[in-house]
């Protein structure tokens, strides 16, 4: 079978693998429009869940991504300068570009060919769909997806706030939610050790916060500056850091309304997006590609294979993405949320999503969870 792939994200790269590790016969390309190294991140943050699919699926990736692991079980909420941790939540982080790297050897190991430097256009994708299967796995801004608007019907909602991911040599010892006012409003950060050395740190806040600030007009040195004096305490005098690929964005909420036309299918940020506040957008691009490949081992007819796909997985990533979307509408909020004390505010943050209830916090963290319980005993009208 003749497979072109559009984009080495973590989907396509994962997809090539599974493909061309079951059947060295296939003829498997992919094109990458950055280099090898050229990544938008810094680190990347698991489950326990979604690695145990990854160890089912692919052994020796799985062995060389676990040994680069960073591992915690903590959520730590910092408000007030007062830090409530949560504990019982099994996360793993790595490096993106690490990870990528991992993915890449291991594909061109089995004989996968990866073009990189290599810029597809929406006028290319015609030529690339003569193949027996084509796949965008190119992002956000999917260049396949642009190309045929008409049969995915995607719809692209930008967020309301505006947010930045730069990466720290502070280590973070866990998943930590911190929120700190300034004289322009109210700023959260979400950060996490992704090395023995180094984390991501992602801030973000209202837009109108954003222009107060004067963010919008900063050069990326004194933006860093400014954001290092907000998150001094949280800091400790370690520098914030940028990269090639840093930029206020507001978050892209994607959804399409098909997901494959004939012969070509979407995976990853090119389908769908899920806010980063819930830590899933590579867990989604990993699953996507464990998918697909298993509805192409199932029905070897193409058309069919991807029918199965997308009536496997679109259930799935629904309920995701409404969590995510709940999510992300909490921290669309939060300065609203900042007059609540420490405790109760990390039981909403816990709870946010609806996907976590006081249950599921009593099995993972009893100690927090009677906490907010003799909280909520004594505040029967709740947070407000």
């Amino acid at each position: 079978m003749k497979i072109h792939i559009v984009g080495a994200g973590p989907a396509g790269l994962y997809f090539a693998l599974l493909m061309k590790k079951a059947d060295p016969r296939h003829d498997l390309r992919i094109f990458e429009r950055d280099g090898p190294d050229d990544t938008f991140g810094w680190g990347i943050v698991f489950s326990d869940r979604t690695l145990t699919g990854l160890a089912e699926r692919d052994a020796p990736s799985h062995a060389a991504i676990t040994a680069r692991f960073a591992l915690w079980d903590n959520v730590d909420v910092v408000h007030r300068d007062q830090r409530i941790s949560i504990r019982g939540n099994r996360f793993a982080g790595i490096a993106r570009v690490e990870f990528l790297r991992i993915l890449r050897e291991r594909c061109r190991e089995l004989g996968v060919e990866i073009e990189y430097h290599r810029t597809i256009g929406e006028s290319d994708v015609a030529e690339l769909a003569r193949a027996d299967l084509l796949i965008g796995a190119d992002g956000a801004n999917s260049t396949v997806r642009r190309a045929r608007t008409e049969p995915f019907q995607p719809s692209v909602v930008a967020g309301r706030n505006k947010y930045i991911w730069l990466g720290t040599p502070r280590r973070f010892d866990g998943l930590t939610l911190t929120f700190r006012p300034d004289a322009a409003g109210w700023f959260a950060a979400h950060s996490y050790r992704f090395d023995e050395r180094r984390s991501t740190f992602i801030v973000e806040c209202p837009e109108p916060v954003w222009r107060a600030a004067g963010l919008a007009q900063m050069a990326e040195a004194a933006m860093c500056a400014y954001l290092g004096r907000v998150f001094e305490p949280d800091l400790g005098g370690a520098p914030l850091l940028t990269n090639n690929f840093v930029r206020w964005l507001n978050f892209p909420l994607i959804r399409n309304q098909r997901w494959f036309d004939e012969r070509c299918v979407l995976l990853g940020d090119a389908l769908h997006t899920a806010h980063f506040s819930i830590g899933s957008g590579t867990k989604l691009a990993l699953e996507d590609a464990i998918a697909l490949f298993d509805a192409m081992r199932d029905e070897p007819r193409v058309p069919a294979a991807l029918e199965r796909f997308e009536a496997t997985r679109r259930p799935v990533v629904e309920s995701l993405q409404e969590a995510a979307q709940s999510s992300l509408e909490w921290f669309e909020n939060f300065p609203a949320r900042m007059h609540l004390d420490p405790l109760p505010l990390a039981y909403e943050l816990m709870t946010r999503s609806g996907r976590i209830d006081i249950e599921r916090l009593r099995r993972r963290d009893p100690d927090f969870a009677a906490a907010c319980e003799r909280w909520l005993a004594a505040h029967p009208d709740g947070a407000e």
